[in-house]
């Protein structure tokens, strides 16, 4: 019987662990994958205060894994497969052991979203839907292609310039979605280009992608292009990871909380991307996770 499980060790995770743990609470978090979530996997951190020079995803992640360890937190490596939230005593059933606790924060964030193209999940990680951090250097001298138009997908297409002969942006809208400090950064280096009011419409190949196909918005015109060995890197948005948490009222797939981060059942809070809200970063997750640790300590 923990004080309080907390399901996800993403910024907002760790963050709500440590303070749990600060405050006297008995407290583990519950992780499938690797500490970190979504951060975890980027090339680099960046505009987070105090941010330690040439941050990496893995280096952050590993630095958060650290903090909360020392902390006193467990972290518990497992798979959570059903909750039953609305008693007093919760109840965290996992793919290792079932999980009790007064207190649940629900941590576990976003997933990358599909774009449900032909070749999409047959070439995963044969060329297409690549991480920029783990692949990038593997293509040195080819072509790689980047679809998204908001800050995430900028920063990855600015990374992979180092390596790539060519990165082409691949966004559906008519502007990119970035921050000026990104466009800036686009104009200013030659090996990029824009493709605009654009979809990936198709991959095709077998052990790697031997083509694409590049719908025109305006237009409808699909142009095929032939380009082997090339790089596809996807980060075209992500959709929550509620699933499971059926006894919720949700709003667009996210869960909405009060202003101490506690759900409509009492005892559990969301934190992080996976709650309403208008604003995603590391900076706001980590503040959810304070928020939500300290008043479930009071409470």
């Amino acid at each position: 019987m923990y004080d309080v499980i907390i399901i996800g060790a993403g910024p907002a995770g760790i963050s709500a662990g440590i303070y749990a743990v600060s405050r006297g609470m008995k407290t583990a978090i519950i992780e499938k994958n690797e500490v970190g979530g979504l951060i975890g996997k980027v090339s680099t951190v960046t505009h987070y205060t105090a941010v330690v020079e040439n941050e990496t995803g893995k280096t952050f992640a590993d630095r958060m894994r650290c903090q909360a360890e020392d902390a006193g937190v467990e972290i518990i490596k497992a798979e959570v497969t059903e909750v039953h939230l609305k008693e007093a005593k919760k109840v965290i059933v996992t793919d290792s052991g079932t999980y009790t606790a007064e207190k649940v924060i629900l941590a576990n964030g976003t997933s990358p979203r599909k774009l449900g193209i032909p070749g999409e999940q047959e070439l995963a990680g044969r060329g297409m839907a690549l991480n920029a951090a783990k692949h990038g250097a593997q293509y040195v001298g080819k072509h790689v292609y980047v679809v998204g138009g908001a800050d995430g997908a900028i920063k990855e297409a600015l990374y992979l310039s180092k390596y790539a002969a060519k990165v082409t942006i691949i966004h559906f809208e008519e502007q990119l979605g970035c921050i000026a400090e990104f466009r800036n950064k686009i104009n200013q280096t030659p090996n990029m280009e824009l493709r605009l009011h654009s979809r990936l419409h198709g991959v095709y190949g077998v052990d790697q992608v031997e083509s694409l196909e590049i719908a025109d918005e305006r237009t409808g015109a699909v142009e095929t292009i032939e380009d082997p060995g090339c790089g596809i890197f996807v980060y075209a948005g992500t959709v929550p990871n509620t699933e499971l948490y059926q006894e919720l009222t949700l709003e667009n797939g996210f869960i909405p909380v009060n202003e101490t981060m506690e759900t409509e059942l009492a005892g559990v809070y969301a934190v992080g991307d996976i709650r309403v809200k208008q604003v995603r970063q590391v900076s706001t997750a980590v503040a959810d996770g304070t928020i939500a640790a300290i008043h479930a300590a009071q409470h």
